[in-house]
């Protein structure tokens, strides 16, 4: 059974850095395309971004774009999203998402979804 945990998150003033790690375990990480997401109290889960799963290819939302960044190393079945230049907008519980597919199906429909780790940005 495919298991995803996230970690990494805290309480960061604004314009600092954080780093989220997702471990995966249960099958071989290598050949999935993986995906970070994030949800705000009182909104809709949202995309952030998006990996294939060569790391050949990222995807990002806007509003991100030029501050995160997601990597993976194949070799620790690890997924990461390196966040700088944090905003208080940025506040939510972010999750990894993967699919029983070689690449991250579109939309919020996912196969299987990590816990969560709670991002706080104070103003």
């Amino acid at each position: 059974q495919v298991q995803l945990v996230e970690s990494g998150g805290g309480l960061v003033q604004a314009g600092g850095s954080l780093r989220l790690s997702c471990a995966a375990s249960g099958r071989t990480f290598s050949s999935y395309g993986m995906g970070w997401f994030r949800q705000a109290p009182g909104t809709e889960r949202e995309f952030v971004a998006q990996i294939t799963w060569s790391g050949g290819t990222t995807y990002y939302v806007d509003s991100v774009k030029g501050r995160f960044t997601i990597s993976r190393d194949n070799a620790r079945n690890t997924v990461y999203l390196q966040m700088n230049s944090l905003k208080p907008e940025d506040t939510a519980v972010y999750y990894c998402a993967t699919d029983n597919a070689a690449n991250l199906r579109v939309g919020l429909r996912h196969d299987y979804w990590g816990q969560g780790t709670q991002v706080t940005v104070s103003s």
